[in-house]
């Protein structure tokens, strides 16, 4: 079958998760799968997957800076590989935030770079107060309180639809 490298960029270790769920559902499907941070990603020589995925949290409503960096460093190849592009984000807990065509941030982001990703993904993060620095702490329960989230300092909520992760996975497997 095809070889899938899943690169990813995460801020508190929720959308490497994510990332090993759509590998057990590709692999499922017979296909090699390859999870690396998108850091070390170009370490590795991209020419050889027939598909790249990007998988990507939101912090503060932004991803982190080498999600576009990379992007752009490897577009042309991203444009004659299958590809996808998914993100990770809280607003995503919302049904009526949590898809492609509806989520505020994966739209502003596809709007900041040029390369329009083949497949696109959305999923709800984890909310966990207790790992967050105090700031972030304080910063993320604002957030919540403005937007009808919760906002105890002990919750701890995984809102990610694993079936929805799981969908995507069998549909990446598909496009490859």
């Amino acid at each position: 079958m095809s070889s899938i490298l899943l690169a990813y960029s995460t801020t508190d270790g929720h959308t490497p998760r994510i990332c090993e769920r759509l590998r057990q559902v590709t692999q499922g499907q017979g296909h090699t799968v390859s999870v690396v941070p998108l850091s070390q990603a170009d370490a590795l020589d991209l020419t050889a997957f027939d598909s790249i995925v990007i998988g990507a949290s939101i912090r503060y409503g932004k991803h982190q800076p080498e999600v576009s960096q990379f992007i752009e460093r490897h577009q042309a190849l991203l444009e004659r590989k299958a590809n996808a592009f998914f993100t990770v984000n809280i607003v995503a807990r919302k049904p009526n935030k949590n898809r492609p065509e509806n989520n505020p941030y994966l739209l502003k982001f596809l709007k900041s770079i040029s390369w329009q990703p083949k497949l696109l993904g959305v999923f709800a993060g984890k909310l966990d107060y207790p790992r967050y620095r105090f700031i972030d702490r304080l910063m993320i329960r604002f957030i919540m309180l403005i937007t009808d989230g919760p906002t105890d300092p002990k919750t701890v909520i995984e809102f990610t639809d694993w079936d929805q992760v799981e969908a995507f996975g069998r549909k990446l497997a598909e496009t490859v």
